[in-house]
């Protein structure tokens, strides 16, 4: 990949990943069969996109580059990111932009509401970007597109992907008091990988967080993710899965890490289908209600279907 500076035209073009352009090329292993997808096409994929587009929303679906974005968008079905479109943290793995965020939109909330309800959504999905600049890190602004979407789709049940919150007093229990369906938060990779992967972040406060969402209300689902790929050791792995049963999370996601460019951190190595499927059968063993474990699994992916199964499986351990 080469970054291009315009320095002629006389309002300069700024890089996507300032932080990421002067690394050296990092270069991946080709990709196997079974993580190619084809491009999307279908009429379905472009009238979610015309949605999004009318109502002036981001999509992590887009900005992460998202390998499941053609199958998503034919169902009408789409990952919002509020908050803005750039974030203030520069992970290795992330396609998102870097830098200055603007000023919240105070129109947003009602926009994610009017576009939930134009798809047609029984389940949405809220994510956004990490606001280290604001006091409270985002934590109103979620509650309010919250109460936004339960008051003009009261039917749709929420599930938000939530930044760490990291020094934020206080900003965990303001999202909490907003009761969403499933609260996500993401430890993304192993604690050793944490320095050249997530250097902004801290995995035990990302654990203890997910923890304290269950101390607050116990009704709230909660769920977290990691990459695989990234360099990790399989014990490593089934360490997290401890740690996240010990917060009691409920929902476990594994998916193979893709480099969006080769500025980004490389894929050390493609996990197999067989591995992916001796993962989800030790976190089942491990106790969690529901797992999604495989190379194209993603936070959101299949996200409504899930949350079906994720309620049916705690109903039938309190029979």
């Amino acid at each position: 990949m080469v970054v291009i500076v315009d320095t002629v035209s006389p309002t300069s073009v700024r890089p996507r990943h300032p932080e990421k352009a002067n690394r050296p090329d990092a270069l991946s292993p080709p990709k196997p069969d079974w993580i190619r997808v084809r491009a999307p096409t279908t009429r379905g994929y472009a009238d979610t996109r015309n949605i999004v587009k009318e109502n002036g929303l981001v999509t992590v679906c887009e900005e992460a580059g998202c390998p499941n974005i053609g199958e998503c968008w034919d169902k009408k079905h789409a990952t919002f990111m509020i908050m803005g479109d750039t974030c203030t943290r520069a992970c290795a793995f992330c396609n998102v932009k870097t830098g200055m965020p603007g000023a919240l939109d105070a129109s947003e909330p009602a926009h994610v509401a009017e576009a939930t309800f134009k798809l047609g959504l029984k389940h949405v999905v809220v994510t956004s970007v990490d606001r280290d600049d604001l006091a409270d890190g985002g934590a109103q602004h979620f509650a309010e597109t919250i109460g936004a979407i339960r008051a003009q789709c009261p039917d749709t049940t929420i599930e938000i992907l939530t930044p760490d919150f990291l020094r934020k007093d206080g900003a965990l229990e303001i999202v909490a008091a907003a009761k969403p369906d499933v609260f996500n938060h993401n430890l993304e990779t192993v604690p050793s990988r944490y320095l050249s992967v997530r250097p902004g972040a801290r995995y035990f406060h990302s654990i203890r967080l997910l923890q304290r969402v269950k101390e607050i209300d116990p009704t709230i689902f909660t769920k977290s993710g990691i990459m695989v790929g990234l360099g990790e050791e399989r014990h490593e792995v089934l360490q997290v899965m401890d740690d996240l049963r010990s917060a009691d999370v409920d929902f476990l996601t594994i998916g193979q890490y893709l480099q969006p460019t080769r500025k980004h951190h490389a894929v050390m190595r493609y996990v197999t289908p067989d591995e992916f499927a001796g993962y989800e059968k030790v976190a089942y063993a491990k106790g969690f209600l529901m797992v999604s474990a495989s190379p194209l699994t993603r936070s959101s992916h299949h996200a409504g279907e899930d949350f079906a199964r994720l309620q049916a499986a705690r109903a039938a351990i309190s029979r």
